[in-house]
């Protein structure tokens, strides 16, 4: 048993009962566990101990109630939240089905419907956070769940309240907060606002992953005039460098 699941039992006997590791990740490892007063099953994420000492835990606590609130059928809930003995959690209804990334790990590709009814209740939930002003900033296919037929958006808000809470603190130490492939040009780099359309380019990126087809369907092509020129990479500057030429006059 390890020393933070053995910590976490002590700090929340009597309400919860930890019956093992789910997983891990950047930011938390996940716990079954049951709800000793409601005998229900739930999923207790505990957030990794050096995320937890460059966070300020009221401030992330007050953001965390504010995820809470949200209430959206395409929306996983948060049951409640708090600190145990120095440890920063969150607890969700635990969801016996798989994630959309395990889902595309074992098919490649969805069917038509099931990727448009997807994509659909995922936008869905997306509306109705950011008509509340809160943005996920980590929209990827492993934090969609699949539960009964229907896609379940989970960590709603909980990529905000790191941030909030830890703000410049987490960029001095190199954490990033999002998943990189999915990220937005202005949240990689970190030169913008983070806004709704974070979310919206993440859906966008997981999406094509979704619909293999878009990826064969030929692009509508501009006819070029005879005096265009196509331009060439600039050997000096890469790729997104363009080469300057001058035409010799005769």
């Amino acid at each position: 048993m390890s020393e933070v699941r053995a910590q976490l039992e002590r700090a929340l006997a009597g309400r919860y009962a930890v019956e093992g590791a789910l997983g891990s990740g950047g930011m938390a490892t996940v716990y079954l566990a049951r709800d000793v007063k409601l005998g229900r099953r739930v999923a207790i994420k505990v957030l990794r101990p050096d995320l937890v000492a460059a966070l300020g835990r009221e401030r992330f606590l007050r953001e965390i109630e504010i995820a809470a609130r949200l209430n959206h059928p395409s929306i996983l809930p948060l049951h409640d939240s708090g600190e145990a003995d120095g440890l920063l959690f969150y607890v969700m209804p635990y969801v016996e089905g798989e994630s959309l990334g395990d889902r595309l790990a074992r098919e490649k590709q969805l069917p038509l419907e099931d990727a448009v009814a997807i994509g659909r209740e995922v936008a869905d939930a997306l509306g109705y956070a950011h008509g509340l002003g809160i943005i996920h900033r980590d929209i990827k296919p492993g934090n969609i769940l699949l539960q009964a037929g229907h896609a379940v958006v989970s960590d709603f808000g909980i990529a905000r309240a790191i941030s909030a809470a830890g703000g410049v603190t987490l960029t001095e130490r190199g954490m990033a907060i999002g998943t990189p492939v999915h990220m937005s040009p202005e949240q990689g780099l970190g030169t913008g606002e983070v806004g709704a359309r974070t979310d919206v380019h993440a859906l966008g990126q997981w999406s094509t992953r979704c619909w293999p087809a878009c990826r064969r369907m030929p692009l509508p092509r501009r006819r070029r005039s005879s005096r265009e020129r196509r331009p060439r990479p600039c050997r000096a500057s890469g790729s997104y460098g363009m080469r300057c030429r001058r035409r010799s006059r005769r």
